[in-house]
């Protein structure tokens, strides 16, 4: 079972139900994958997310990547890609599958500038983040294609558009 632990931060809104489309990402990301399994296993697989700012975001991303600014989502992987797919009960009844971080201000512009709906940007970044706990990334040309087709489908599954159409037009 997929579980799904969240902390926001006074930053953002509180009228939205974040725990809902948080649960709702990380699923749709996860079944969209290989190891589509976590979601049914006998034990817990968590998901932690944080939804903060661009001052803890930047410090994050200075003291675990070396780039001294704000980004708008990391993730931290605690489970090796390799080891994902014999992943077996835990002797706690769960596994920590990694911690998703994102930052509020830059989200919200970016949301702005693309003109999207701020809820769908951060699924999006949701679903980027749980795919980077899932051992995706996007280093080089290839894996970012791979990446990028994998998101697109699953937020079509959240009934969001493909972020990337004018990219996959430009390539």
């Amino acid at each position: 079972m997929l579980q799904i632990e969240l902390n926001a931060g006074s930053s953002w809104q509180r009228e939205f139900d974040w725990q809902s489309l948080c649960e709702k990402a990380v699923k749709a990301a996860v079944n969209k994958t290989p190891f589509a399994e976590l979601d049914q296993q006998g034990f817990t697989v968590e998901v932690s997310i944080k939804l903060s700012d661009n001052d803890e975001v930047q410090h994050l991303n200075a003291s675990y990547r070396g780039k001294d600014k704000p980004t708008n989502v990391l993730s931290f992987p605690q489970i090796q890609q390799d080891l994902l797919a014999t992943l077996a009960n835990t002797d706690d009844g769960e596994a920590l599958l990694g911690d998703i971080i994102l930052a509020q201000e830059l989200c919200d512009d970016e949301a702005r500038d693309k003109s999207i709906a701020f809820a769908s940007h951060v699924s999006h970044l949701i679903v980027h983040g749980t795919l980077h706990l899932l051992g995706y990334d996007h280093q080089d040309e290839a894996e970012a294609m791979v990446m990028e087709e994998l998101e697109a489908r699953t937020l079509a599954t959240l009934g969001i558009d493909n972020p990337y159409a004018e990219d996959t037009l430009n390539r």
